[in-house]
């Protein structure tokens, strides 16, 4: 028992998760996008949510800020139930879209002007000001002017100039060049530090893979899994491949924990093995002469697609 907040031998409840997702489900006619999702993000916490297109994300995202309603379940933000109280939680929560819409007439300035006035924030005028000089985005141009990586960069800073608790972003980087992705990527950690919350979808795997403390799996609107990436880098299988003089014998290697696709061709040994299983395969092979070794740990793309082919047996 440590000491938290000043405080000897006391145990504090831990806080309030910002996205709580109790069954959330939604139904289009007879069919469901969505099917019982559970969920819950917590402050400071960047949340990465995969899946390919079709498999439920966008719907969830629709739900959790009350721009649809749900079939079943509910969706809370701070507290606020998302479709009863969602002027509210627009009001603590920004948002990037997929595909952002804007009024081309406009200026950049004037959108944000706007969004300002909607929230009755002045000040807000002067925080997007100051993003749009961060992110090299002239805010007096007409929007129908901008090229789509300045478009996205409008986007982003109408997500993110109110200081949110809550930022919800929907394929953030979409046509942005590698630097303004660096820039961006800042920002996230700069919201988090202050204890605001992101959650995030994106096919951009090594994207989430680099900025997101957890991520969720979503097939065909199941939740397949939610992990720390730490941990599900620890569930990777590594691939191993080793050049060996001479016969193998493939006993001791087929008899390790969760070894998979093991062969021998060409005098190279290639499998893939769970990291608590690394000692004893280099312990096995130690029985031979080995001119050449390579360990490699699984990306996040190829553990994405592990899940996936998981889940696809499952069902099977």
């Amino acid at each position: 028992m440590g000491v938290v907040g000043g405080e000897a031998g006391v145990d504090h409840p831990p806080p309030d998760p910002v996205v709580r997702l109790e069954g959330l489900t939604k139904d289009y006619g007879r069919h469901r996008a969505l099917d019982g999702i559970d969920l819950t993000v917590g402050p400071g916490e960047i949340f990465g949510y995969l899946g390919p297109n079709g498999a439920g994300k966008t719907t969830t995202i629709r739900l959790l800020l009350g721009l649809l309603r749900p079939t079943a379940g509910r969706a809370t933000v701070l507290g606020l139930d998302s479709w009863r109280d969602s002027t509210a939680v627009h009001a603590r929560a920004g948002y990037l879209p997929g595909e952002p819409t804007m009024n081309g007439r406009l200026t950049g300035r004037e959108l944000v002007s706007y969004f300002a006035a909607l929230r009755r924030r002045p000040a807000d005028v002067t925080s997007a000001t100051g993003l749009a000089d961060r992110f090299d985005l002239d805010l007096d141009r007409r929007i129908r002017a901008l090229s789509r990586g300045n478009r996205q960069k409008l986007a982003i800073v109408q997500a993110f100039m109110s200081d949110p608790d809550l930022v919800v972003l929907d394929e953030p980087t979409s046509g942005l060049d590698p630097l303004v992705q660096q820039e961006f990527h800042q920002l996230l950690g700069e919201t988090t530090a202050r204890g605001a919350t992101v959650l995030f979808s994106s096919h951009v795997l090594n994207e989430v893979d680099r900025v997101a403390d957890r991520v969720g799996i979503i097939r065909q609107g199941r939740l397949v899994a939610v992990e720390h990436l730490a941990d599900l880098r620890a569930k990777a299988l590594h691939r191993v491949e080793a050049r060996i003089t001479g016969p193998v014998d493939l006993g001791p290697f087929r008899s390790l924990d969760g070894v998979r696709d093991l062969t021998v061709e060409d005098g190279v040994l290639r499998c893939g093995v769970p990291r608590p299983s690394l000692d004893g395969l280099i312990k096995a092979l130690g029985r031979y002469p080995v001119a050449d070794l390579s360990v490699t740990e699984a990306d996040l793309e190829e553990l994405f697609l592990a899940y996936y082919s998981e889940a696809s047996a499952d069902a099977a």
